[in-house]
């Protein structure tokens, strides 16, 4: 009875680790700054990325979304690129740029939050993220590393 107790012990651990979703939690503030800048992820696993808007300014001054890039491009390079392509305070993520996209966030307001999943690249690398409202590219940029 207790070799079945253990067996049935271990089984649900083994579970628990290979179902388990990395969470992840972010935040956007009203002076165009993540919460952070750098996060890890395990390489082809489920990712659950909560992303959460805590500025007090209307979404239409300083509305906030966190796109993840395709490996190899550069967050600096795509946010010029958002605003070649039309971005703006109401479309933020314009439909041209998505095949650079990995995953991303609807833009938010103030006090609102959005949860995304996604599965990570196989490939291990650094992954750019970045806001791509109006102009906050150049501040609110960072890195998933992918292990």
């Amino acid at each position: 009875m207790i070799r079945v107790l253990i067996q049935a012990c271990l089984l649900t651990t083994v579970l628990h680790f290979t179902c388990a979703n990395e969470k992840i939690v972010i935040t956007g503030n009203d002076t165009m700054q993540f919460s952070t800048r750098e996060f890890s992820v395990p390489a082809g696993k489920k990712v659950e990325l909560e992303f959460k808007n805590v500025g007090k300014l209307p979404k239409i001054a300083m509305g906030h979304n966190l796109v993840i890039l395709k490996e190899g491009v550069s967050a600096l390079s795509f946010g010029a690129k958002v605003l070649q392509a039309g971005g703006n305070a109401t479309n933020a993520l314009p439909e041209s740029v998505m095949e650079e996209v990995l995953a991303h966030t609807k833009l938010l307001g103030p006090g609102e939050s959005e949860t995304i999943t996604f599965t990570a690249p196989e490939k291990a690398g650094a992954y750019q993220f970045v806001c791509t409202f109006p102009g906050h590219y150049a501040m609110m940029r960072g890195i998933m590393n992918v292990k």
